[in-house]
């Protein structure tokens, strides 16, 4: 058996379904890659040394990704802004976003579907004269789930 290495979280990817605007492709951050078990306490009468603990769900905390402000046509960014800034005069449409860790040779090791997700937040860096940084934006999702595929089985 060989050397395992774990992989490397700088080489990753994103794509989002109904997007195909490879400029909305590019991001330099992706968190929120995180569930957890919900559990509720039960406190049972005459028994004070413990609480019985009990499952009550997964719960998901909200995707978020970031990038270089994008100034030219992006399928995402009017996503974003039909979702957002409509104030919900028009129907909410989700879409399937998969972040994909890569390897060295540009293939797929694990794949986070998101499923259901739309934008919820959208932030853009604060613009200080004295200071040369690239504008970056935020985009925060909520979704329904997220299931991970490991493609190294």
């Amino acid at each position: 058996m060989g050397v395992y290495y774990p992989p490397v979280g700088f080489y990753f990817k994103l794509s989002f379904t109904g997007v195909n605007s490879s400029i909305d492709y590019a991001f330099q951050e992706a968190s929120g890659l995180t569930a957890e078990m919900g559990v509720e306490e039960i406190s049972e009468g005459g028994e004070n040394r413990f609480k019985h603990k009990l499952p009550t769900g997964t719960k998901y905390t909200n995707l978020i990704v970031k990038r270089g402000l994008v100034t030219t046509d992006s399928q995402l960014a009017t996503w974003c802004s039909d979702t957002i800034i409509s104030d919900l005069s028009s129907k909410i449409s989700p879409k399937t976003i998969n972040v994909m860790l890569m390897d060295a040779d540009a293939k797929p090791i694990i794949i986070w579907n998101f499923f259901n997700a739309w934008p919820v937040k959208w932030n853009f860096s604060d613009l200080e004269s004295t200071k040369s940084e690239i504008v970056v934006e935020s985009i925060e999702f909520a979704y329904s789930y997220f299931r991970i595929i490991n493609k190294t089985k």
